[in-house]
């Protein structure tokens, strides 16, 4: 298959900006975007007639990603993003003083707040399981859940990537664990879909929610929530609309007037990443991660992290805030987050179908410039 440079030219990036963070927002290429355009302009030729064929074109989008991910389509709804698909499973429990929702260390934020606002409103408690790290190994975050878990543990909020870490978790183990516990799961796949392989039916799920616009390249709105038959009537979307009462898919196939275009273009981008390769590109991708982060850590003279994702992890020699230089990174003409983890601050970088190694190169140069000049700065001598 043709990437790198030689697929460059199906995205309008920035060719003065070296794109190394595909995992934050994606980036939508051409072919989808003029999918969703003209979405939009059979949208807006007769609005009234269009929003009345939606519930049936939301279903036929369903059905080939249900297919991708080894799911039905009637199993899933559409939602903004993965943390809009969060918000409806725990907005939607019924909890009770005392209950308590169980994380891992390594949580998205956005999520940890949402645990922590329903949590609160009812007097219920946040527990979290430790992430080994960075020595990971999936027996320890098997054996972290299941000690963390407890007879009033409610539900299991469990990442499938972590999104700072990078982390492939041993997720249907994980869900193995909790269901013999008798307690739920809510999957945050986040990152998952068009990364690393995804079958729900493996997995094993109560729910399971993702983006399609970061590593499936759809437009920016584009996400979905599986639900398991079993768990589907007592769910609710975030707004309230007409559907109430009619059925889970009634319910969030209508939330109010809305522009469903990024939705409708799903099967636009899965088939563009079919044509890149499919599941040959997602190999790819977690195999130049790996690569691209070890011209980084030699140049820095530091290491990384296996994260078997196409996300890869390096320590920084840096010692200041992670936005601050996240900040200089965006100065500088690019872009990779910066967190702490562990007592340290690591950069996470990105390997998709325009990415190849020199990107990675480049970028090991900039971020050491970068660290040289604010240690510069601060009167550090620096070798």
């Amino acid at each position: 298959m043709a990437w790198g440079r030689d697929v460059r030219s199906e995205w309008r990036l920035d060719p003065d900006f070296l794109t190394v963070n595909h995992g934050s927002f994606g980036a939508a290429p051409v072919c989808v975007r003029a999918v969703q355009d003209a979405w939009r302009e059979q949208m807006e030729a007769q609005p009234t007639r269009f929003m009345s064929q939606l519930p049936g074109l939301l279903r036929a989008a369903a059905d080939p990603l249900g297919a991708f991910l080894g799911a039905n389509g009637r199993d899933i709804v559409f939602t903004d993003n993965a943390t809009t698909g969060c918000n409806a499973v725990l907005r939607s429990l019924a909890l009770q003083p005392g209950d308590e929702i169980l994380m891992l260390t390594h949580v998205y934020g956005a999520v940890r707040n949402t645990v922590r606002f329903v949590t609160e409103r009812a007097g219920a408690t946040m527990t979290e399981a430790a992430v080994p790290f960075p020595a990971l190994s999936d027996d320890g975050v098997v054996a972290a859940v299941a000690a963390a878990l407890t007879p009033r543990t409610r539900l299991a909020v469990i990442d499938h990537i972590a999104s700072h870490s990078a982390l492939v978790l041993p997720v249907a183990r994980i869900v193995a664990v909790c269901h013999a516990a008798g307690v739920p799961v809510l999957i945050d796949g986040a990152h998952a879909p068009g990364q690393i392989d995804v079958d729900l039916t493996a997995i094993g799920a109560d729910f399971y929610t993702g983006n399609c616009h970061k590593w499936l390249c759809a437009p920016k709105g584009s996400a979905f929530l599986w639900v398991a038959p079993s768990q589907q009537a007592a769910l609710h979307p975030t707004v309230i609309s007409h559907g109430l009462g009619g059925g889970f898919l009634a319910e969030f196939d209508w939330t109010g007037t809305r522009d469903p275009s990024a939705a409708l273009s799903v099967p636009a981008a899965l088939d563009f990443h079919q044509r890149l390769g499919g599941s040959a590109l997602r190999a790819r991708n977690i195999a130049l991660a790996a690569e691209g982060a070890a011209p980084i850590a030699r140049r820095l003279n530091t290491e990384t992290v296996p994260t078997d994702s196409a996300m890869g992890l390096v320590r920084l020699p840096w010692d200041g805030k992670p936005l601050d230089l996240r900040a200089r990174l965006l100065a500088a003409g690019t872009d990779a987050p910066v967190h702490a983890i562990g007592g340290a601050n690591w950069l996470r970088i990105s390997a998709f179908a325009y990415n190849e190694l020199d990107d990675f190169v480049r970028l090991a140069d900039l971020v050491a410039r970068v660290i040289r000049e604010n240690d510069n700065s601060r009167g550090i001598a620096t070798s």
